[in-house]
């Protein structure tokens, strides 16, 4: 199921609806061990240059560029990079380009980030400075799974869980990391409303062609109304964190 589906003309539908801004949704965590852009923020310095593959819009990265000398933010949409552009500040730069061809000097960051995109090790080792620091959070193959296993189809529902993260391990100590540290959380959302996972199953890859399917409502229907809860509409996120010295 996953080979099949076209992420990438996925994505640049997204960006041109919506741009991957999901401010408006209402959803509670219970449990998540961190947040991916404060701990980035733990490790910058107001002179280091950072790259962030798969920047969608790029609203993260301007919160970050008080913090920062250079923010540089690539995507594979061209549509997300044109939302982005509409927001540069001086010192945050955004560019069309894939994760696995880095047009830029060698060494030339201080920290590299991706958070939920792919990413080559051997492209970021390449860019990143001697002792620099890359820092990724990932999805883990066994989020949403009652979501996944309610449809009877999802992204990565038949992959082992954790084999993710051990490629990408092994990838960036064969790329000439030192050394590579990892974490991970299993965490409950709660969508306060139906309309608030409606649209997370529409502007995301969880359930592959959501809505191409003729039952697909009525398993949404269904779904609701079993893990509906005091809190709100139950599913889990799964992430797992590593990060990485050059």
């Amino acid at each position: 199921m996953d080979e099949k589906f076209d992420y990438r003309a996925f994505y640049e539908e997204v960006g041109k609806e919506n741009g991957w801004n999901f401010d408006k949704l209402q959803v509670e965590t219970e449990g998540n061990g961190w947040e991916f852009y404060q701990e980035v923020l733990k490790k910058v310095g107001e002179s280091d240059c950072l790259l962030d593959i798969g920047c969608g819009s790029g609203e993260q990265l301007i919160k970050l560029a008080a913090s920062l000398f250079l923010v540089v933010g690539i995507d594979l949409s061209r549509s997300m990079i044109e939302k982005a552009d509409q927001a540069s500040q001086k010192n945050v730069k955004f560019f069309h380009m894939t994760s696995d061809q880095l047009q830029f000097p060698n060494g030339f960051f201080d920290i590299v980030t991706s958070r939920h995109a792919p990413f080559s090790a051997k492209e970021v080792a390449s860019v990143l400075k001697k002792g620099g620091v890359f820092m990724t959070q990932q999805v883990r193959e066994t989020d949403k799974i009652n979501l996944k296993k309610a449809f009877g189809r999802g992204q990565a529902l038949e992959s082992q869980d954790g084999q993710l993260k051990d490629n990408y391990v092994k990838d960036l100590k064969e790329a000439g990391f030192t050394t590579v540290q990892t974490c991970e959380y299993d965490a409950t959302e709660y969508y306060q409303r139906p309309e608030d996972l409606l649209f997370l199953l529409k502007y995301t890859p969880i359930i592959p062609k959501f809505g191409a399917y003729s039952d697909d409502l009525d398993r949404f229907e269904d779904f609701i109304a079993t893990y509906q809860t005091e809190k709100g509409i139950a599913t889990n996120s799964k992430r797992f964190l590593i990060v990485a010295k050059k």
